[in-house]
């Protein structure tokens, strides 16, 4: 697939911080407010038709990102462009038409689903609402939907709670398709499914984004299957991005300490294939108390002196790609040993 050179969306200095309720103890001791720092400067690019995989440990702040793509989080400062617009000053009829080019599918395809409507029904409320088709016009747009999610024409009459999970998440994939959009947010996508409907699953949406020209971001921890999807991967950890780049490039030779423990920690499909790296080690930080400077070297091998004052930014690599580490250099090097 050939990638557009402009970029769909642009992220500049994404930040989101969620303030916590104060209780009786911390007024009375006067404690001062706390907050999660979910992201924390996010700058990222996404081009037309490519598929970007974002990845890290449970708490980093994927799906907080998918969800300020999407709208149903505000962020505390930053700004996202969509097709060199900023999305944040989106108003009525403008709005509407960005909520249905960027449609988000959710992880469980049973709680996102109305219970007590058919599947048809699904589908054409939402041809109803974006005001897709004529009335006229969907039933056939609806056996049109069922066909690109290969769900035969007969689950149009049938109830969510007579398909499996993996029939569910496409009625959530065609509930999506439904208003055209021109990207789609994945998140956590088949989390939730056997591993063996997994694939069945991620092989539809990359035949959907072949013959639709999709752009999708897909947040995932499975690192398996983010390399098996993705153009570009975003590694994230605390809320920032410490590496980014090409697919291959960074599942091959991860130049992060992060992104490296990471992809050791992950089992391979491949049984000769043996890691020497351990897994991470230590415990997340908590989102409440970011580390100062580079919020990885609490856990980071390679960690000086200057990695606890200075938090590095992202700079170009070698062979493609970016790093956020004032090591990358010792990192690559102990890499190819």
């Amino acid at each position: 697939m050939t990638l557009h050179p402009n970029p769909l969306f642009s992220i500049q200095d994404l930040t989101l911080h969620f303030p916590l309720t104060r209780g009786l103890a911390d007024l009375v001791l006067r404690q001062p407010a706390r907050e999660v720092r979910a992201l924390n400067g996010i700058n990222l690019e996404i081009s037309q038709g490519e598929t970007l995989g974002i990845v890290g440990e449970s708490g980093c702040g994927k799906s907080t990102l998918a969800r300020c793509l999407v709208r149903l989080l505000d962020p505390t400062s930053g700004t996202i462009r969509f097709q060199d617009q900023n999305i944040a000053n989106f108003k009525g009829t403008e709005r509407q038409t960005y909520n249905r080019q960027v449609q988000m599918i959710f992880q469980d395809p049973y709680s996102s689903l109305n219970p007590r409507m058919t599947v048809g029904q699904i589908l054409d409320e939402a041809l109803r609402v974006h005001e897709m088709r004529p009335e006229t016009e969907r039933p056939a747009r609806i056996a049109e939907l069922l066909d690109l999610v290969r769900l035969p024409r007969n689950a149009a009459e049938k109830l969510p709670h007579e398909f499996s999970g993996g029939q569910r998440q496409r009625i959530g994939i065609a509930r999506a398709l439904a208003v055209e959009p021109i990207c789609l947010v994945a998140d956590e996508l088949v989390s939730a499914l056997d591993v063996s409907v997994q694939a069945q699953v991620v092989n539809l949406l990359l035949e959907l984004q072949e013959e639709l020209g999709l752009t999708v971001l897909f947040v995932a921890h499975d690192l398996r299957l983010v390399r098996h999807v993705s153009h570009q991967v975003a590694v994230i950890y605390l809320g920032s991005i410490v590496e980014i780049g090409p697919s291959e490039t960074l599942f091959r030779a991860p130049t992060h300490p992060y992104s490296q423990a990471l992809l050791s920690a992950a089992p391979s499909l491949n049984p000769e294939e043996r890691h020497d790296k351990p897994a991470i080690s230590g415990e997340l930080p908590s989102p409440l108390n970011v580390p100062a400077g580079c919020p990885f070297h609490v856990r980071c091998p390679l960690a000086t002196a200057r990695c606890t004052s200075e938090k590095p930014l992202l700079k170009p690599l070698p062979g493609g790609g970016q790093a956020a580490c004032h090591h990358a250099e010792t990192s690559v090097g102990e890499r190819k040993q």
